[in-house]
């Protein structure tokens, strides 16, 4: 049987229920969106500036479709962070397929399909599930999307890292597969602030790439 993700899974429980996913317990199993970041340049802050200004102009019209979003916020984070260029690969709109067990009636086999909006690749490697949505989106409804995507990685004896944005506030994600699948998830990052919380954002953006570059380089 083929399912659309989106069918199959919108809430939380679905996505670990579906998965045999847990939410890790351990408070060191997503340090790197906390420790170990990089500084920012004074040019990088500028661009940041730049970012979160022509969003909340925007923004205060009204809501912004998801390809407004990308264009104004998500694509030049994703310039500042290096994505475009070697050593990584963009891809869009991925299709990817994942299987699970599902109880109906009798455990059968089940194909969850969907696409993935933006993937970063390193060598092989998934580096990053970058998911994007509308401001009319309430960003906690991207959580079981973008983990059930998370699990299509085709390297599950490496952890694998997710980021969803609705161009105002941002996540991100961890999931483990090795043994007993586990995930966890940073705090919401927000535009609203006074204070520019892009930049933490692309400090851990930056900090992910440089832990996972080291994983594909060994």
């Amino acid at each position: 049987m083929i399912t659309a993700i989106t069918k199959r899974i919108t809430t939380i429980n679905e996505v670990e229920q579906q998965f045999n996913l847990v939410q890790a317990a351990d408070p060191d199993f997503f340090r790197e969106w906390q420790e170990n970041l990089p500084d920012l340049t004074e040019t990088e802050k500028a661009v940041l500036g730049r970012i979160k200004g022509r969003y909340r102009y925007h923004r205060a019209s009204g809501n912004l479709a998801e390809g407004l979003v990308n264009l104004l916020v998500l694509s030049p984070l994703l310039e500042l962070v290096g994505f475009y260029d070697p050593p990584f690969q963009m891809q869009g709109e991925v299709a990817i397929e994942v299987s699970t067990s599902v109880a109906t009636g009798e455990t059968s086999e089940e194909i969850l399909r969907g696409r993935i909006d933006f993937l970063v690749v390193s060598k092989g490697l998934w580096i990053a599930v970058l998911e994007s949505k509308g401001t009319d989106i309430n960003l906690d409804m991207a959580i079981p999307q973008t983990l059930a995507y998370m699990m299509a990685n085709p390297h599950p004896e490496n952890p694998v890292f997710g980021m969803a944005t609705n161009g105002g506030n941002f996540f991100f994600l961890k999931l483990n597969c090795q043994g007993t699948p586990q995930y966890d998830i940073s705090r919401t990052f927000s535009l609203f602030p006074s204070y520019n919380e892009l930049y933490e954002v692309l400090r851990i953006l930056k900090g992910l790439v440089t832990s996972l570059v080291n994983v594909c380089d060994n």
